[in-house]
């Protein structure tokens, strides 16, 4: 991208790559008891409350050398794990406090939606299966439910198995039953990864990384591939913003408007918009440039409802 913009505002320099960043934040592994307090269980599951969704790294691959304590299913570690959860979001549950015979809708509404969670979660039911109207949802995200958060699960598997990574995830996302019925066809909620050529990619060069991928049979890294099913579980899309002072990706909601998009960059683009030039990351690649892109017609001029797509790269124009 950056060497697009150079050569197609003829600047003497590459202008600053900004990317979109998701963090990560290294939570230590749940264990049996934890909602108890076994293995400082409160601790790490107060952590859980303040993200936005849940990664479950799950051990599958095959190594006697690194011994791990408890089960060595992956599938029986993944329940162990959000049977925890489970009993915590029931604790939180079993907390609040019964309003009684009170004349106060609100309280009433509440206390509804909480027997109902509470009744579907003590049947081994995760809050985010829990079928909720947009006034029941508002409610329960205000308990902060472990169980309600979006959640991904990666298998550390071996070497050997990266090839038929898709089969892997398939079969595990059906053992498990974590998919929509829009997952099931690519098992988005399952990632397949080799912690441990992840290691060896990060001490290598971007060209040397492509070459060993390609020795592996394998087009992307899994920490690659990790990010945008990250991004997806969250409901986030990126657009960018090319110019000569950087290229930049920008983070917004799925199915955000122009209009909201633009007050990311600036909150005064919001109040001042005129209308957004829109061309494909594609295009703009291909034909070097918005120059070329608007004399072959490439560029569309979107008004303020106009819904971005991932991947878009677009130019405000607003009113000074």
């Amino acid at each position: 991208m950056s060497e697009v913009v150079k050569e197609s505002e003829n600047i003497d320099h590459l202008p600053p790559e900004i990317p979109a960043t998701c963090e990560f934040v290294d939570i230590a592994g749940l264990i049996a008891g934890a909602h108890k307090g076994e293995g400082l269980g409160n601790k790490f599951l107060s952590h859980i409350r303040e993200v936005d969704a849940i990664c479950h790294v799950i051990r599958a691959f095959s190594d006697p050398e690194i011994i791990k304590e408890g089960s060595s299913d992956p599938k029986t570690d993944l329940e162990i794990i959000e049977t925890e959860l489970k009993l915590a979001d029931l604790q939180t549950l079993e907390k609040q406090k019964d309003p009684g015979n009170t004349p106060d809708k609100e309280q009433q509404k509440r206390w509804s939606v909480i027997l109902k969670l509470k009744e579907a979660v003590s049947q081994g039911k995760p809050a985010r299966d829990i079928k909720l109207s947009e006034e029941e949802h508002k409610i329960s995200k205000q308990l902060s439910l472990l169980t309600s958060k979006p959640i991904l699960i990666v298998l550390n598997v071996d070497e050997s198995q990266l090839k038929e990574s898709g089969k892997t995830e398939l079969k595990f996302a059906d053992e498990v039953g974590v998919h929509s019925s829009q997952a099931r066809l690519d098992a988005r909620q399952v990632i397949a990864i080799c912690a441990k050529i992840e290691s060896e990619l990060s001490s290598l060069s971007e060209s040397d990384q492509r070459a060993y991928l390609d020795d592996l049979g394998v087009k992307e890294s899994g920490l690659e591939r990790l990010i945008k099913h990250a991004f997806e579980t969250l409901g986030l899309i990126t657009f960018l913003t090319a110019g000569e002072k950087e290229v930049r990706a920008w983070t917004v909601r799925l199915g955000c408007t122009a209009l909201t998009a633009s007050g990311t960059i600036h909150t005064d683009f919001m109040k001042n918009f005129i209308k957004a030039d829109v061309v494909s990351l594609e295009d703009f690649i291909e034909f070097k440039g918005w120059k070329a892109c608007r004399e072959l017609g490439k560029v569309r001029s979107e008004g303020k409802d106009y819904i971005l797509h991932d991947g878009d790269i677009v130019e405000f124009r607003v009113s000074v």
